[in-house]
C-alpha cells in the first residue's frame, strides 16, 4: 500500500476540513452567550464528530488528520485567534491524534475515540486565550461587545475552571465520536471499523 499522501488525498483533506470547520463554527455560536463560553470547545467537538467520523472512514495514511488539524487551526488563526496558540496546540494534537489512529490502523474504534479526543482537544488550546492572556483577551473581546458581556465573560472563567473546559472537551468529543459512529454506521462497515 503506497503510504505517500497524493493528490485525491489532500482532496479529501480539503473537503472534510471544510465540513469540520462549518460544523464546528456553528457549534462555537453558543459562545455568543457569555455562560456558555467555557463550553464551547466541547459542542464545537460533539457537533463536528460526524463529518470527522465520515473522514475517518476515508483515511488510510498518515499525516492526513494532521493536515485536517492543521487547517482548521490556520483557519483559526485568520479568524483572531493567537497564532502562537492556535498553530503549535492544532498542530501537535491532530499530529498526536494521527499518531494513536494509526497504532489502530484507522480501523480500530477505541484508537479513533482516543485519538479523536486529543485532536479536538486543540480547541480548549484556543479557549486559553480566556484563561493566560486575560486581559489582553478581555480588551480585545470588549471592543466587539458590550460590558455586560465582558463582566459575566470575566465572572464564569476564573483559572480554576480551565481543567474542567479540558475535561468537557473530551467528553464533548467522546459524544461526538458516537454520535459520528451511530448517523454513519454503514460507512463504519464498509470501511471495516470496529
Amino acid at each position: 500500500m503506497n503510504n505517500k499522501l497524493e493528490m485525491r488525498d489532500l482532496i479529501t483533506v480539503g473537503i472534510f476540513t471544510a465540513l469540520y470547520f462549518i460544523m464546528f463554527y456553528i457549534s462555537g455560536m453558543i459562545g455568543y452567550i457569555p455562560f456558555l463560553m467555557p463550553l464551547v470547545p466541547a459542542f464545537c467537538s460533539l457537533g463536528a464528530g460526524i463529518p470527522v467520523m465520515l473522514f475517518l472512514t476515508k483515511v488510510r495514511k498518515f499525516g492526513m488528520v494532521t493536515l485536517m488539524g492543521t487547517l482548521a487551526c490556520l483557519f483559526m488563526t485568520l479568524a483572531g485567534h493567537p497564532w502562537f496558540i492556535a498553530l503549535p496546540s492544532g498542530i501537535i494534537l491532530s499530529f498526536l491524534g494521527d499518531l494513536i489512529m494509526r497504532a489502530g490502523g484507522y480501523q480500530k474504534w477505541r484508537f479513533i475515540c482516543l485519538g479523536y479526543i486529543v485532536l479536538s482537544e486543540w480547541l480548549s488550546g484556543l479557549l486559553s486565550s480566556v484563561y493566560f492572556l486575560r486581559e489582553s483577551y478581555l480588551a480585545k473581546v470588549s471592543e466587539g461587545y458590550s460590558a455586560v458581556y465582558v463582566d459575566a465573560l470575566k465572572a464564569i472563567t476564573p483559572l480554576w475552571t480551565f481543567p474542567l473546559v479540558v475535561l468537557a472537551t473530551a467528553l464533548g468529543a467522546l459524544g461526538g465520536a458516537f454520535l459520528g459512529r451511530a448517523v454513519l454506521k454503514k460507512h463504519f462497515l464498509r470501511a471495516g471499523i470496529v
